[in-house]
Formats: structure tokens, sequence, C-alpha cells
């Protein structure tokens, strides 16, 4: 289908759509700061800084995990065990912002405020 792109048939979709479903849950932010980090240091330094990233690219993988796990842990001791249920900004908001996000989207539904399709 495209003759010239040849790096499309590098990409595995059944590894990237399994990979993702390993993910926890999250918004689409999140998956698109992971995406772009993975792009940058697979793509770009790779390409340029080969050498570097065959000795530092596993490191980076590992320190990058264990970051996260470790403020996991410190987060569970420095507030909830304090009986504080976490840090209050924009992020943690379970609704999406979203005037329209909790009406019907069956057809023939009129809610009150709601677009009718």
């Amino acid at each position: 289908m495209f003759p010239k792109a040849k790096w499309i048939t590098l990409i595995n979709m059944p590894i990237v759509f399994g990979a993702t479903a390993n993910m926890p849950p999250a918004r689409a932010v999140n998956y698109q700061c992971s995406g772009a980090v993975g792009i940058f240091f697979n793509f770009v330094v790779y390409r340029r800084y080969r050498g570097w990233w065959a000795k530092h690219n596993y490191v980076l993988s590992a320190g990058l995990d264990a970051g996260v796990a470790f403020m996991a842990i410190l987060s569970y001791f420095a507030l909830k065990n304090k009986d504080i249920l976490g840090v209050s900004w924009w992020g943690l908001d379970v609704e999406d912002h979203c005037p329209f996000a909790h009406c019907p989207t069956s057809p023939g539904i009129v809610v009150e405020g709601c677009l009718v399709f």
C-alpha cells in the first residue's frame, strides 16, 4: 500500500495493541506522553546516537519505571498515611470537563440541555 514507506513494515500492530491493553487505565494525555518519549528515544536517539542508545536505553527505561514506583510508595506513605486523599489538581477530576459527556447518545432520546441525534 505504501511502497516508499519502508518504516511502516516495522510496525507490528498485535504487539502495539497487546502492549496498550496491559497499560493501566488513564487519559489520552498519559498515552501521548509515553508515546512521545518512546518515539523520541527509540527513533531519534537510536538513529543519531546509536552507541549511547545501546548503552543507556535500558537503564533509562528502568529508571523511569523505578521512579514511578518510588513516587507511588512515597505518595502513599506521605499522603494516605495522614488521611489525605491526594493532591487536588485538574488532572485528578473524574469528569471529562465536557458539558455533553453525560448526555445520552441513543437516537430519539431527548434530555434538556443535550443534543438530539
